[in-house]
């Protein structure tokens, strides 16, 4: 299973927007994780958007995607916030954690193609990027609705998500 080599490798520390990994004994950095992981929050409407935009792009089945809700998250993230406003999509994969517009920024650099461009944004200086990732983190249930409950993902899907 894909979560038992991620958790001799990755540390459990606070994350940042920056990537970073410390391998663990003997195991080499590249072997880390057999597929990257997406973090998103499950009940978020805006949040499962994008999931479900990443799953009709992927056509490589690169991805993986695990609720920040799940058992994936309790055990290969640090522990979130309490107040989920402040919860930002994670995106792990074998360059190490990336968090808020770093991580879309990542996945679409990932999935290449046409979506490599937007992944262009990371031009634009980090201390800009964050706040408006932030002011939309915060404001995400308001503007794009709220789910009762995580995603359940169909059968054709099920083999891409993680508990």
């Amino acid at each position: 299973m894909i979560v038992a080599p991620a958790l001799r490798i990755w540390h459990r520390d606070a994350v940042t927007s920056r990537a970073r990994a410390t391998p663990g004994a003997g195991a080499p950095r590249s072997s880390a994780l057999e597929h990257p992981i997406i973090f998103f929050d499950g009940v978020c409407a805006m949040c499962n958007r994008f999931v479900d935009l990443i799953l009709r792009a992927d056509r490589r089945d690169v991805f993986r995607f695990a609720p920040l809700q799940g058992e994936t998250a309790r055990a290969l993230l640090p522990p979130l916030a309490g107040d989920p406003r402040e919860w930002s999509m994670i995106y792990l994969d074998e360059r190490g954690v990336h968090e808020e517009s770093d991580a879309s920024l990542e996945v679409y650099r990932r999935l290449g193609g046409v979506w490599w461009l937007a992944s262009l944004l990371r031009l634009v200086p980090r201390f800009v990027r964050t706040p408006a990732y932030r002011l939309v983190a915060r404001n995400r249930y308001r503007w794009f609705g709220r789910r009762d409950s995580c995603r359940v993902p169909s059968a054709e899907e099920k083999a891409r998500f993680l508990p």
